[in-house]
């Protein structure tokens, strides 16, 4: 009977193999369960698309892509109607004047989008809107200085982020219109 003691501890060490295979393969099928939301991340990319209306400073618009906590400048340089304005150099502030090629002076609108998401998906957002345009001309220190026309205003707001726009009017009239779409 050598032969089945021999199987007997044959069938038994195979059940003890199957036994620890089993035990070790286990816990790494038993991983913690995915979740699936259909939620983006507040921190991923959003379009924001930034319209400027101002009867002084022109019309502007611009779309972008920004996360949550990072700033964008806008900037727009436009000509007035009937044309640049020239400034001599000797004008009050002619080295922070919005000026063209030739040196006449245009208009200028800058505008800092700041915005932080909440996991809500709500946009708090910080505006600040800075503009300068020639109004006319007019004499100063014996040259021709153009009269600027200057604004500039700090907005906070909150905004969704499923593409509807939100319309703000400033003091002086200037209408801004700032959608957010993920």
């Amino acid at each position: 009977m050598p032969c089945s003691s021999s199987s007997r501890t044959r069938a038994a060490l195979v059940r003890v193999a199957v036994a620890l295979s089993c035990a070790i393969a286990l816990p790494a099928l038993a991983s913690t369960p995915i979740k699936v939301t259909s939620k983006t991340p507040p921190d991923g990319p959003i379009r924001y698309t930034v319209k400027v209306t101002s009867k002084f400073y022109g019309n502007s618009q611009e779309t972008r892509t920004l996360r949550s906590g990072d700033t964008d400048d806008f900037t727009w340089r436009t000509t007035p109607p009937g044309g640049a304005v020239p400034a001599a150099q000797s004008c009050p502030d002619y080295s922070s004047l919005p000026l063209d090629a030739n040196g006449a002076m245009v208009r200028q609108t800058q505008l800092r989008l700041a915005p932080i998401v909440a996991q809500d998906g709500t946009a708090n957002v910080q505006v600040s809107f800075r503009a300068q345009a020639p109004r006319t001309g007019k004499a100063a220190a014996g040259a021709q200085c153009p009269e600027v026309v200057a604004h500039s205003e700090v907005l906070h707001f909150s905004m969704p982020t499923n593409g509807t726009a939100k319309t703000l009017k400033l003091s002086d009239g200037t209408q801004l219109s700032i959608s957010a779409q993920r």
